[in-house]
């Protein structure tokens, strides 16, 4: 292995479509390497790669003003020792696979120490990568309107707000400034005004364009308001919004989604800084803005209703910190949700603020379908559980066999077939997982299909509920559990695509009471995809999008691919933290090698033509974000 690793600096104007660059190594023997390099949240990005020996070009594919600035090369030798002193094992594994001439896990162990920053180490990663540039060019006048309550609030603070907003390079803006003293406001864009608590939200914003809330202690960038005003422009949203850091000494990064709407509700994730289209305040139902303390709260709220929404991925705004508004929104959603007539009720665990959704009345029939083959200790337990274990009252369990010939399976589906809620469908053919579960959804009479794994346990007998009340919702597809290994860590909070090259399971490993970035794995949120080891969907929505694609998938990326064309076709996938199992991951089939290596391989490859866009961008994971480590951490 005595190719060179490189360092790459490269910018993207901020108004660029939020792709990943895509770089390509060709080979000797006509072979190519493909990476997917991190996106920008600040002024530049940086990326660091292994270039193998026998590397005969390299290509990149950034995208409309991708500019590359700058090419570095360093030594094995010199990342090997940055490696052993930042992370001694890893620096362990990649010398043993050096030993082995495996070049991958050789070059992924080194970059997973040495490309990688956790987001605790956010300070240096930010002086490496500058402030976001201006626009390209500048929007027409947009006007802005602005609010900021500062009653409580220090002198400083204060101060250091209004320098910030005077500074902006984006000039047409307005300021109503409430509680604050007299002398404070030097500048004519600023009015000094008593907060009216009877006042509808539609009169704060005046004639401006776009409106938004700033508190005590916001520093907007330079060119924040500039930024935002040109992608309203460019898109007529109802919402914009950006990224943050948070902490005034230190700050740490909020990186946020793209528009989540459930996650937004229950976290309050927008922050700032965000702003709002005249027309879409307009749109709202008329009541007083109340409480300066509340309003922001309760603008957040209605905001989580809005359908057209920009996120503009980069960090625009510090806050000294983030305001505590748990108890004033679970209040209000909870008012809100009752004069719906939703049956959701806002639950408190842990300091997390959620959703709970009871299931329907009456109970729809759920078909829960699993492909099995042998191993009587795996089908024993997951039969037992589902018929034994489980509260929900209205279940019908396909098995879809695969030519067991096990005796005691063979005993066990005996028994089994006495139960009138069970069905013992035969799947003669060569293993193919997609066509077994298409086959069990095929002779299903559910209304919701939950395809399962033979290694999953239930470690709680609500669980069904939890993914049932889930799938009803007319706009989610796909919906997906928390599954915990053996040993009680995390196996899947939610598929990330684009995730160790393909898609892959964040934070898998990490305890299981893992919060995650911006709290989201405490509460139901929407992802790219869920694994089908336990997924529910209606079975109409299921037919709806031709369910698994086992002509291309039949034994990886099935599931992936599921849920991707299930969003392509305008359901949504959810991730819910209230459905626990235990699942092995695979027990049942071992890891891929040989012929059945090869058939992974091309199963990824098909898998990365069909969905290289979303690979370049998972609309719910940060491009900052790194897709070499499985953890949410910075590159």
């Amino acid at each position: 292995m005595a190719g060179r690793w490189i360092v790459l600096r490269y910018t993207m104007p901020v108004r660029a479509r939020p792709q990943r660059p895509l770089l390509r190594l060709r080979r000797a023997r006509g072979r190519i390497d493909r990476f997917v390099l991190p996106g920008i949240a600040l002024g530049g990005a940086v990326w660091l790669g292994y270039v193998p020996a026998d590397c005969e070009g390299i290509e990149i594919a950034g995208g409309e003003g991708f500019e590359l600035e700058r090419v570095g090369v360093r030594s094995a030798r010199h990342v090997f020792a940055e490696c052993l002193a930042k992370r001694p094992l890893r620096a362990a594994g990649a010398l043993r696979a050096l030993l082995r001439r495996d070049e991958r896990r050789w070059r992924d162990s080194l970059r997973g120490a040495c490309a990688v920053t956790p987001l605790s180490g956010y300070a240096a990663w930010r002086a490496a990568r500058g402030t976001p540039p201006a626009p390209d060019k500048p929007a027409p006048d947009i006007g802005i309107r602005l609010v900021l309550a500062a009653e409580g609030a220090s002198a400083a603070a204060v101060a250091d707000t209004l320098a910030a907003l005077t500074a902006q390079s984006h000039t047409h803006w307005t300021l109503r400034l409430s509680g604050a003293e007299a002398g404070i406001a030097a500048d004519p864009r600023i009015h000094l005004t008593a907060w009216d608590p009877d006042a509808p939200a539609l009169s704060l914003c005046g004639e401006a364009d776009l409106f938004g809330i700033l508190q005590p202690g916001d520093r907007l960038a330079p060119h924040a308001l500039a930024l935002l005003a040109a992608a309203f422009h460019e898109a007529n949203p109802d919402l914009i919004y950006a990224d943050e850091e948070i902490g005034a000494a230190d700050p740490v990064p909020r990186l946020k989604p793209d528009w989540s709407p459930d996650l937004a509700r229950v976290t309050g994730f927008l922050g700032g800084p965000a702003l709002v289209a005249r027309n879409f305040l307009a749109g709202l139902p008329a009541r007083p803005v109340g409480a300066a303390d509340a309003f922001a709260t309760s603008l957040d709220l209605d905001c989580a209703g809005a359908t057209r929404v920009v996120h503009l991925p980069r960090i625009l705004c510090r806050r000294a910190d983030l305001p505590d508004d748990t108890a004033k929104r679970s209040a209000l959603l909870e008012a809100r949700l009752s004069a719906a007539g939703d049956p959701a009720r806002p639950i408190l665990r842990s300091g997390i603020l959620d959703l709970h959704r009871p299931r329907p009345e009456p109970a729809p029939l759920v078909t829960v379908v699993i492909p099995s083959r042998d191993r009587p200790d795996l089908i024993t337990r997951v039969t037992g559980d589902i018929l034994g274990r489980t509260d929900y009252p209205a279940i019908e369990l396909v098995i879809v066999d695969n030519g067991s010939t096990d005796p005691a399976v063979l005993a066990l589906y005996e028994r089994l077939r006495g139960d009138g809620r069970v069905r013992i469908e035969a799947f003669p053919q060569p293993f193919n997982f997609a066509a077994m579960v298409n086959r069990g959804a095929a002779v299903a009479r559910g209304d919701i299909l939950v395809l399962l794994n033979n290694d999953v346990a239930v470690l709680r007998p609500d669980w069904l509920d939890a993914l049932v009340a889930e799938a009803v919702r007319p706009e989610v597809g796909a919906v997906g559990a928390k599954l915990l290994y053996g040993d009680g860590r995390l196996q899947h909070a939610g598929v990330v695509v684009g995730l160790g090259g393909e898609a892959g399971h964040i934070l898998r490993r990490r305890p299981a009471d893992t919060p995650g970035h911006l709290c989201r794995l405490g509460v139901a949120h929407e992802v790219s995809a869920v694994t089908a080891a336990c997924l529910a969907v209606g079975a109409e929505k299921y037919r709806a999008v031709g369910g698994f694609d086992a002509a291309t998938f039949a034994v990886d990326f099935n599931d992936v691919d599921f849920c991707l064309r299930l969003g392509a076709a305008g359901w949504k996938t959810v991730w819910t933290p209230h459905a626990v199992l235990s699942h092995l991951e695979s027990v049942s089939r071992g890891r891929p090698s040989g012929a059945a290596r090869r058939l992974f391989e091309r199963e990824a490859s098909a898998f990365a033509e069909r969905w290289r866009d979303i690979i370049r961008h998972d609309p719910f994971y940060h491009p900052a974000l790194s897709l070499t480590t499985f953890g949410e951490d910075l590159e």
